[in-house]
């Protein structure tokens, strides 16, 4: 199984796929640094929309400004970096930023603090500023000789349009993706292209022990 996503998400996966007693190496295709941002005045906003916890990791000392913000956050994870920095977590969406949108009121003024690479919801209900915190940058010759007869977890649309360029052999790896989006973007010729049952970690590797139990005939 190879884990192409960023630190330190990629140790995050490996200690729970290696618990799931899953064979795992990781492999990431990008490297997460910060930018330079100025925070905004907080005023006009009802709340922080956060889709990562890289917004958290690389937001650096401009967030004090925010902190009495309430959060709605995509994912546990993103969650918990925001509660360990003082934040009111109000909301943790488990269904992805449209489904997290889809679940909170309408007319409502988000400030969002996102990676300068990201896929927009469609046609949100809420009103959003976003601000880029964090980028991120591709690692040029990440060591992929041996990813034939592997399952390669895609986590984002970018990681899987990266790996796609970097694989020229397709037809003997399996994709786990994280999302239907994720798995639409490393094209076709794989051996197999399964999507996770919800956006999620932990969600991908449940699909990824059942490829291992089922295997894809070649």
């Amino acid at each position: 199984m190879l884990v192409l996503r960023p630190e330190p998400g990629a140790s995050a996966t490996l200690r729970r796929a290696r618990e799931l007693g899953l064979d795992a190496i990781s492999v990431p295709l990008f490297e997460v640094e910060p930018v330079a941002w100025t925070a905004p005045d907080p005023t006009p906003f009802d709340a922080l929309l956060l889709t990562s916890a890289n917004a958290i990791r690389h937001g650096g000392s401009q967030l004090d400004q925010l902190r009495w913000l309430k959060v709605y956050a995509v994912g546990e994870a993103t969650a918990e970096a925001a509660q360990q920095l003082g934040f009111d977590v109000a909301v943790r969406g488990k269904s992805g930023v449209g489904g997290l949108l889809a679940s909170i009121e309408a007319d409502l003024k988000l400030l969002h603090l996102c990676g300068a690479d990201r896929r927009e919801p469609e046609e949100p209900r809420q009103e959003i500023t976003r601000v880029v915190v964090y980028r991120s940058r591709e690692i040029g010759s990440p060591h992929l000789a041996n990813a034939d007869g592997s399952i390669a977890l895609i986590h984002s649309p970018r990681a899987g349009r990266r790996f796609a360029e970097l694989v020229s052999e397709r037809s003997g790896i399996t994709i786990a993706a994280i999302s239907a989006a994720a798995g639409e973007s490393v094209g076709s010729g794989w051996q197999a292209v399964s999507i996770a049952a919800q956006p999620s970690d932990d969600a991908l590797l449940a699909l990824v022990a059942r490829l291992c139990n089922n295997p894809q005939p070649k």
